[in-house]
């Protein structure tokens, strides 16, 4: 997942993007286009993009932070201070302040 855009220092939120809708309709439409070969795999997406969409705000930002700090190659205590280092170090304008509620969240919301 890329970094977020525009965010720094003095602004402490994270803006979500959700497609899902849009990539649901396509599927859908790819769907009632598809031949028998084509349907199984345009299924499986289809099921994929559901299951994403149906997810919470708080959720997503839970699997952000957990691949950014996979990004930066953390493999430690996702609890622990090390981890909000290394979300600051895979986004250096987040603040402190984001990068703790961040963090957080990724906790309340484990894999």
């Amino acid at each position: 997942m890329p970094g977020i855009t525009g965010l720094n220092k003095k602004h402490n939120f994270v803006l979500l993007v959700r497609d899902a809708d849009l990539v649901g309709a396509a599927l859908r439409q790819a769907l009632a286009e598809a031949t028998p070969e084509e349907r199984p795999g345009l299924e499986r997406a289809a099921a994929l993009v559901e299951s994403t969409a149906a997810a919470t705000e708080a959720e997503l930002r839970a699997r952000w932070v957990r691949s950014r700090l996979a990004e930066v190659g953390f493999t430690g205590d996702i609890t622990s201070v090390a981890a909000v280092r290394a979300l600051r170090k895979a986004e250096p304008k987040l603040s402190l302040a984001a990068a703790v509620q961040l963090r957080e969240e990724a906790v309340a919301h484990a894999e």
